[in-house]
């Protein structure tokens, strides 16, 4: 029967009895026309599509595969991807860690593990909260499966509201690409907050949250090198242990039960039974409806508003290809235009292809999808970035290839969730430099950067306009919309706003400011008003001599009689030249430590952090008192010195309430 005969949700039936994987093939199927592929797509497991040549290749069982050629498809089988079905991973010579065979991907253990330790580390800007249940720890009253995480990355000191960012990755388990991307992404902010200006602001004014592993328990079976898609629900109907589960990314309740899924419970592309039938997709909605407010009218045709906040990017494999909505239409959504542009700067940065996922050409439609659920529920921006080339990418390739790629693609997503249907249309502000960095109260410095209105890339669909630039702008240690911040005009260098790229400068007065590190913030306006997202820089007022400065500079906490109680301070060298700082205690009556003396050398404003230990007396009693003092003193000049004084209060078990305040 040709497919083309056949009606959108009815598509090529197979019984729900499958086979293994030793009965699969891997092939090139060619359709005749979009409506073919739409059809095929609702039940096949589609791997790619190539839409020049017309063909997509995909995982089909031996039945199906009979089915397909007595229709009259040109099927093709592919031995090489074939044989590769029934292959197990296998532990490397001298593999300790990750995925056996592909020792850069950490397991769901290993991902889980590493993320939690980052929040025990840096307490003060990342939190790891559970979101949920997997299907077999709620099936199995806990005995089995795995929690939902969610990683919070903020500096938890700045107070909210802030503009969210929220990263998706492994919903369909065999991507192994996607939950490290995720997991590397958050050790990157976390490990260069304070260091790179960029990271530091972001951190300090916007939140990103980061759920590593959506579908745990499919993922653990994905390890093994099964090419498993969908979590394990194993009570719908699919009697072969090889395919049940529901494709949790047809699950989502905006538009479920349309063409571009599957009623088939063995299928692939499964919705489920229902709409958000599965705990994954229940915890994966809940959250985001908890962190983003609902900005769009119920309507298909209601556009969210153009000063709409928020940003969602869920990591598929495969394909180099940033997707946006709508997925299950091939017309295009009311914020079309703007979830155009933002896609095409992802595009610039990670040269991947930008398109609607649902309009002829790109791929092909898909109902109840994650990013179709975030913007047709909740007005947020949504897109898919489908990773690489294979679902078991090599090491290699991943890391020489898709995390350089998709780093920067993600900063920038991070930078334009404040406003992400208006700033992606304006310039960026790149290359700012200072000509001196350190400098002595109220010296003047120039800052110069560039302003760059032409920075998209869509791979072939469609271009950007592109306007000069007309406008830029600097603030002084917070971004222009914050309540209280100035901004000061930016000229160009040759003297005339006149293109889409221009040479920016301006010369800075520093009188009157605060010695220690500042934050620049620049940004840029093109011809049609708009202003694009801001870039940073650091600057250090310093001394001429020598200068240490402590953070913070009153403690106190309390702890039981005969235990230990541990405070941290930062020391930052003030100064213009290097230099080492001796810490000495004084007034202590208890016995107190530091574990690093003398600190340094330390360059001009580097800071480092370090531990005051207190031993408490057991023969104290409740409510005994012992105060130190910690100063900094510095080596350059021993006249130039910091204190800070540490309140210690003893406990009785009895009224023991442990208080630390840092």
């Amino acid at each position: 029967f040709p497919l083309s005969s056949l009606s959108p949700l009815e598509g090529i039936i197979i019984g729900d009895q499958r086979h293994s994987q030793d009965s699969m093939v891997v092939a090139r199927v060619y359709f005749n026309g979009f409506a073919d592929l739409n059809s095929l797509a609702s039940t096949l497991d589609i791997w790619e599509v190539d839409h020049e040549n017309g063909y997509f290749v995909a995982l089909i069982p031996s039945s199906q595969l009979d089915e397909l050629n007595q229709s009259g498809f040109l099927v093709e089988i592919d031995p090489v991807r074939t044989s590769s079905l029934t292959r197990r991973n296998q532990l490397l010579p001298g593999q300790v860690s990750g995925i056996p065979s592909y020792p850069c991907y950490r397991s769901v253990e290993e991902t889980f593990s590493d993320l939690a330790q980052l929040a025990v580390d840096y307490p003060d800007l990342v939190t790891w909260i559970d979101i949920g249940d997997s299907w077999e720890k709620e099936n199995s009253g806990g005995g089995s499966g795995y929690d939902l995480y969610t990683l919070i990355i903020t500096n938890s000191a700045i107070p909210g509201p802030k503009p969210k960012f929220h990263l998706l990755s492994a919903i369909h388990a065999r991507e192994y690409t996607t939950a490290e991307l995720a997991t590397r992404f958050a050790e990157y902010l976390v490990e260069n907050y304070d260091r790179d200006p960029e990271i530091t602001w972001l951190l300090d004014y916007y939140e990103v949250h980061i759920t590593p592993q959506a579908n745990p328990d499919g993922r653990k079976i994905a390890e093994n090198g099964v090419y498993w898609r969908k979590n394990t629900d194993n009570d719908d109907g699919c009697l072969d242990s090889d395919w049940w589960g529901t494709d949790l990314n047809r699950n989502s309740s905006f538009k479920w039960g349309l063409p571009g899924s599957s009623s088939n419970s063995c299928d692939e592309t499964y919705r489920g039974p229902a709409s958000v039938s599965e705990p994954e997709t229940q915890a994966i909605q809940s959250y985001a409806s908890s962190i983003f407010p609902d900005q769009r009218s119920p309507e298909d045709d209601d556009p969210a508003p153009q000063d709409s906040s928020g940003l969602f990017i869920t990591l598929h494999s495969f394909g180099d290809i940033v997707l946006f909505p709508w997925g299950w239409s091939p017309y295009p959504s009311p914020n079309n235009t703007p979830l155009e542009t933002l896609g095409r700067k992802f595009g610039f940065y990670n040269g991947y292809e930008v398109c609607q996922s649902g309009e002829p050409g790109c791929i092909y439609q898909t109902s109840g999808s994650t990013d179709d659920w975030m913007y047709g529920e909740l007005g947020v921006a949504a897109y898919t970035f489908e990773l690489g080339s294979q679902f078991f990418e090599s090491c290699s390739y991943f890391e020489d290839n898709i995390v350089p790629e998709n780093f920067p693609a993600l900063l920038y997503a991070f930078k334009a969730a404040r406003r992400p249907y208006q700033s992606p249309s304006g310039p960026e502000s790149l290359e700012l430099e200072l000509n001196e960095d350190h400098i002595p109260p109220g010296a003047e410095i120039v800052l110069t950067a560039q302003a760059d209105d032409t920075r998209y890339n869509s791979s072939g669909w469609g271009d950007e306009p592109v306007q000069n630039i007309i406008a830029a702008r600097f603030s002084i240690d917070q971004p222009s919309w914050m309540e209280g911040a100035t901004t000061y005009p930016i000229a160009p260098l040759d003297g005339d706003f006149d293109n889409p790229v221009e040479s920016l400068s301006v010369i800075i007065n520093s009188a009157g400011w605060s010695m220690g590190r500042h934050t620049l913030f620049v940004e840029s306006q093109d011809a049609d008003g708009n202003w694009g997202v801001p870039s940073a820089i650091f600057l250090w007022i310093t001394a001429e001599g020598y200068l240490p400065d402590l953070d913070p500079i009153d403690v106190e906490g309390n702890a039981l009689s005969g235990t230990q109680l541990t405070y941290t301070f930062t020391l930052t060298n003030l100064s213009a030249s290097e230099d080492t700082f001796d810490l000495q205690i004084t007034g202590n009556t208890w016995d107190t430590f530091v574990e690093t003396n003398p600190i340094g050398p330390l360059a001009s404003g580097e800071s480092f952090e370090f531990n005051v230990t207190i031993d408490i007396p057991e023969s104290v009693e409740d409510g005994d008192q012992d105060i130190a003092v910690i100063t900094a003193i510095s080596q350059g000049d021993p006249n130039m010195q910091a204190a800070a004084t540490i309140e210690t209060a003893a406990r009785s078990p009895a009224a023991f309430f442990p208080l630390v305040h840092n």
